[in-house]
């Protein structure tokens, strides 16, 4: 595997740190810990990519990333060297759930796993708790859940809209919370 991080950012080191110590621990072989900037993948994945496979060719099976944005000029690299979509490596990202992220996995093309953020439900928790805190209350205790996102589930809890929308009612709890 290659793990993919940005170093800009602590939580994005202490993320890929994590991932490097569960595949090791798993038994999987790190080939390469990539430490690239978010704010230029665009310039900086297509020649990245080439040198990746010149370097690991089918050792390089899985590529992990922090985010998705990584996988973003990814595909063009990998179809240059002859990589079909379906094949390896297979890009999982431990965070984001873009709509580019979904639509690689819904069309095979060298995504297969994002972990999607509910943004949409976040919004409404920040909301939920700044009016505890004005309130003096203590925080909720909430935490969103966890989302993996794959061809087989692609289409549950928004993700025909290439979202993470859970489909739990949390709307209509936070609205009899809000007294609406």
């Amino acid at each position: 595997m290659v793990i993919f991080t940005d170093s800009t950012y602590a939580i994005a080191i202490a993320k890929a740190d994590r991932i490097k110590e569960t595949i090791e621990a798993l038994g999987g072989t790190v080939l390469e810990y990539v430490d690239t900037p978010i704010a230029d993948t665009s310039n900086r994945m297509p020649t990245l990519t080439t040198a990746l496979l010149q370097r690991h060719g089918d050792a390089w099976t899985h590529s992990l990333a922090i985010n998705d944005i990584y996988f973003d000029f990814m595909g063009p690299a990998l179809a240059a060297a002859g990589v079909k979509g379906d094949a390896r490596p297979k890009a999982v990202a431990a965070g984001d759930g873009s709509e580019s992220a979904y639509q690689r996995i819904r069309g095979g093309q060298y995504q297969s796993v994002t972990v999607a953020e509910p943004l949409n439900l976040q919004g409404w928790q920040l909301v939920d708790e700044l009016n505890r805190a004005i309130q003096g209350q203590e925080w909720s205790g909430y935490t969103s859940p966890l989302h993996v996102v794959t061809v087989e589930n692609i289409s549950a809890d928004g993700g025909d809209k290439n979202i993470f929308d859970p489909g739990n009612g949390y709307r209509d709890q936070y609205g009899k919370i809000w007294g609406k």
